[in-house]
Parts: structure tokens; sequence; C-alpha cells
């Protein structure tokens, strides 16, 4: 048997393990990411929280742009269902009226979630919109992987409290949660995650902007499948209007040009650790114009140094904020992690510009990610945007680029002449 069981001393298993942890007042207040890091806790290790993350890879990314290319934007995933019960479903018809609105209001597609039970859901909203062009029904007609890949290229979702709700925010994508009988302080998504005031440390790879919706009645929250009274009260109270507004919120409406810093704003000095080796490219002076242009122009950088030993994370800091305030970036993002780590900032993972579009509002598909390694190229095509290659480091050509540029005035020039 297992030699070693952990877990806490309820329902009767605490005869089962051989460390149980007392489920006092403490555990039953954690949010649920915290309430399993607590058994770490117990057992004195140090637990870190993190955000939770789903691993995709490039191929799942591409496959899902493709079906969504030729819908307008914003693309909205809607998830009218929720195995658990009727007591956590926001009725069908406001889902039909949100649906309206973000074709109408915000010119956007409506794509309707759901598995293969819940596509009578799906379809009976569709069929109340009759003749409104696009929204289309995804219920029940993707794989798990295929489903969340989608998730990742949608501009948001707005879902009851289900399992697409925890999937959406796993892949980064901003998100309305509306919850009827259940708690967000248990199983809400990340905001409702009060890690450093539970005594945790917290590492942010990525972000997302989250809005939770929810009628605090006295008989909320009652857990129950199904409401006793007929229809959730709590659920037929929550407005269409007011998640609209929600929705419009977290959807991000402006522009960015992310650049690599080593080898595409400076020279690439190999683990750059000292003031003396920093040489910034003089071109550097041209990316005032393309905030004239209404672009935000944000840094993002590899320094696996940190977390080698070879380079100090202050040092790192003060470099970013060098190019911030010397040089009128609006911007900079780092990732300390060594590759072994596989975490979600490192390019070409995109959790840097996750964290870019939910603190600064950074409409990705209307973006540009400007480096000198294939990494950058890649991460640009995770996130659907378009990435400008620069031969201004070692390596010379891209397979994936959509254009590549001798120098940081090459680049400006095409972007401002083109006005991309």
């Amino acid at each position: 048997g297992i030699p070693e069981r952990i877990g806490y001393s309820r329902d009767g298993r605490g005869i089962f393990l051989t460390m149980p942890v007392p489920f006092d007042k403490m555990a039953r207040e954690l949010h649920h990411s915290l309430y399993y890091l607590n058994l770490l806790r117990s057992v004195v290790l140090k637990p870190v929280y993190r955000h939770p993350w789903i691993y995709l890879n490039q191929e799942e990314r591409l496959k899902a742009q493709t079906l969504l290319k030729g819908k307008e934007r914003p693309v909205v995933i809607v998830n009218p269902g929720a195995t658990y019960g009727s007591a956590k479903r926001w009725p069908p018809e406001r889902f039909k009226a949100l649906s309206e609105r973000i074709v109408s209001e915000l010119g956007g597609s409506v794509l309707i979630s759901g598995s293969e039970r819940e596509v009578p859901i799906a379809e009976e909203i569709k069929g109340a919109l009759k003749e409104i062009e696009g929204v289309d029904v995804i219920a029940g007609r993707l794989t798990l992987r295929e489903f969340i890949a989608l998730l990742s290229q949608a501009d948001a979702v707005v879902t009851n409290d289900s399992g697409p709700m925890h999937l959406a925010y796993a892949v980064g994508t901003p998100l309305v949660a509306l919850f009827g009988s259940t708690s967000p302080e248990h199983t809400g998504p990340p905001s409702f995650v009060r890690a450093e005031e539970s005594g945790f440390k917290k590492e942010l790879e990525f972000s997302l902007k989250d809005r939770v919706i929810r009628k605090q009645l006295d008989c909320s929250p009652c857990f129950r499948r199904n409401c006793p009274e007929g229809e959730p009260k709590c659920l037929e109270l929550i407005g269409v209007e007011e998640v609209s507004s929600a929705l419009k919120e977290i959807l991000p409406t402006r522009k960015a040009v992310f650049f690599d810093r080593d080898g595409t704003l400076c020279r690439d000095a190999h683990y750059l650790n000292r003031w003396e080796d920093l040489e910034v490219f003089p071109d550097i002076k041209e990316l005032g114009k393309l905030k004239e242009l209404g672009y935000l122009i944000v840094g993002i950088t590899n320094q696996s140094g940190i977390a080698r030993g070879i380079v100090d994370e202050d040092f790192v800091r003060q470099v970013n904020n060098y190019f911030i305030e010397k040089q009128g970036l609006d911007a900079f993002y780092y990732c300390p992690h060594h590759p072994d780590e596989h975490c979600a900032c490192r390019k070409p993972s995109p959790g840097m510009l996750l964290r870019a579009r939910a603190e600064l509002g950074i409409d990705l598909k209307k973006s540009i990610v400007v480096g000198d390694k294939e990494s950058d190229m890649e991460l640009a095509k995770a996130v659907g945007c378009r990435g400008f290659f620069l031969r201004t480091g070692q390596e010379r050509e891209s397979k994936l680029a959509d254009r590549g540029f001798n120098n940081l005035k090459e680049l400006v020039q095409h972007i401002v002449s083109q006005r991309v």
C-alpha cells in the first residue's frame, strides 16, 4: 500500500490516513485551489499558488484560429449549461437576449457551447434567434482539447459556474461567470483566490480579467442542484443589461506592439548582468512614431539567467524600468523561469501577453510581436497576432514571421506607411 497518506480528516476518511489534517474553520473557508495546497502546507512544505494553466501546443492553437477565421470580432463563447443542476443555470432566454446584444451592439460573433447532453439548450437559443447572423452552435461538436483551444482564441466567455468556466480561466481568456446556488469564494475564477491573504506565496505567470455576477439572497449559497422554490431566484435576478455591461468591461480594446528585449531593443549580451554591457540600438527613438498611431509599446523578455543564478532579478527589473523611464515604453514583462520549469510565461508560451491583455486592456488580435528569435514568432502565432522578425540578433531568418526587417527603423517605417 501507500506508506504515507495525507488528507483532511472528514467524511469518515480519517482512519485511512497516516497524516490526517484537521478540517477546521480556516480550511472550510479556503478557495478550493488553496484547499488542496493547504494539505502540502500542513506537512511543512511551502507551496506556491499559481493560476491553473492548461498547456496547448501550436497545432491545437492554429486549428482553433482556423475555425474562427472570418468571424466578426469580438468572438464570445456563451455556455448556457451546467451539469450540476438547474440551480446553476441562467435562463436560456437571457443567453438568447445577450447573444442578440453581442451581435447588434458589439458587431461580434457568438458561439454557443455545451456537452452532447446540452445540445438541446444550445439549439433552443439558436432557434430563438431565427435569422440573426453571427450565432453558431458548437455544443457537442468538438473534442475536449479542441474546445479548450477554441476557448484560448476567443475574445471572451460568458458562462454559468461550470467546467467551461474553469477551462476558460486556465487558458487566460477574459470571462464573465454567473453564480447561482454555489459560492465563488470556494470555486470562483482567479479573482476570488485570496492566496496571500491566506498565507500562501503567489507567483503570476499569466493573468486575466474576470467578473462574477451573483445575487446574495438569504438562502444563498444553498449548494443545491435544483431550487426547492422552482426557478432559482438568485439567477432570475441577474439581468441581461448587467451581464452585457460586465462583458464590455472585460473586452480588450487597445492595440500594442510587443518588443523582445535582448537582440531587438538592445544588443544581445548573452545574459546581460552589467550596466556597462547594455548597448541600446540607436533606432529605438523611432518607436515614438508607433505611439502616434495609437499603439502601446510593451517589452517582453525571457530571463532564465535569473533561475540559472547568472542574473540578479533586481537588475532585470532595473534594466526594464530604464526602457520605460528613458525610452518611452509603456510596460515591461519578464519571465524569470528556467526552460525546464515549463511555465506559462516563457516565450513562446503566451503568459506575458495574457498579463498585458488583462492589465492594459490590449486586444491581441490587433497587435504585433517583434523579435529576433523564432520563439518570438511562435508567440505571435500562438495568440493570433502578427509577427515581425528583426535581423538584429543571432538568427537571420524566420519561417513563421509575417515579414522581416533589418532594423527598428525599417520596421517602424513599414508600420507607419501601411497603418498595419
